[in-house]
């Protein structure tokens, strides 16, 4: 399974931005997680597809949108109204099964390497 981001850059705060995560695999949950220096990572947003539910952190809830292509086989999270507190490195992760909390980053086993968003 491989998982590579991309669409990451710099913005100024109130823009929008859309990260693409493209993989290789159908997968039973695939979520957005992001960390900042000197921060743990976190999860931002998850979707899983087979039950149609995508979860938010509350601190993007209302502003940033997680969606799946299967044509495309592209994991997409659409980030409006961007604050300097979003800057982070975003990654693109994903599991097969069963699943425990969505946003603990040790619930999942693959992962992309990561794309840099900025917002100032």
């Amino acid at each position: 399974v491989q998982l590579v981001e991309s669409g990451g850059g710099s913005v100024q705060a109130g823009g929008s931005l859309t990260l693409s995560c493209n993989y290789t695999r159908n997968m039973d949950v695939m979520a957005w997680f992001r960390q900042a220096p000197g921060k743990e990572r976190e999860g931002v947003a998850a979707v899983f597809p087979g039950a149609g539910v995508t979860y938010y952190a509350d601190s993007v809830k209302g502003r940033f949108t997680i969606s799946k292509d299967n044509a495309k086989n592209t994991l997409y999270l659409q980030m409006g109204s961007l604050k300097p507190e979003d800057t982070a490195l975003y990654y693109c992760a994903a599991e097969y099964g069963a699943h425990g909390t969505w946003n603990d980053p040790v619930e999942y086993t693959y992962w992309g390497q990561g794309t840099q968003v900025t917002v100032s």
